[in-house]
């Protein structure tokens, strides 16, 4: 597709779909990167269902990093490659406390650096 074509394509999706939205659950900007991590390979019904009690249980990077990986897995085990997104998760949310004082980057460069997101995510 050309270049004309392509900017076309998108003026039309800006102009049917100004405000774009989601089906995944979230109440913060950290919890939809969550959501978007377990997303992979899993359905929005799927997420949305694990997600009401993991962020019941830990809404924040704070709670999700002392949640601990084990903890976030009863919360996800019905999500397919719960193992990973476990493991994404909760060193996800260690490294935005470490490196980002607990708030999602706003940089694409510095949310591709978080465990568990590629381009896709950011």
């Amino acid at each position: 597709m050309d270049p004309q074509n392509i900017h076309r394509c998108f003026a039309a999706l800006r102009a049917a779909i100004p405000e774009p939205k989601t089906e995944l659950n979230y109440h913060s900007p950290f919890q939809l990167l969550v959501a978007v991590v377990l997303s992979a390979q899993s359905t929005d019904k799927a997420v949305n269902a694990c997600t009401q009690t993991l962020f019941a249980a830990a809404p924040t990077p704070d709670a999700m990093a002392a949640l601990g990986e084990d903890g976030i897995k009863i919360h996800i085990r019905r999500l397919g490659l719960f193992n990973a997104k476990a493991r994404h998760v909760h060193a996800l949310a260690q490294q935005l406390l470490a490196l980002h004082d607990g708030e999602v980057p706003a940089d694409r460069k510095a949310l591709e650096a978080l465990p568990g997101v590629g381009r896709k995510t950011a």
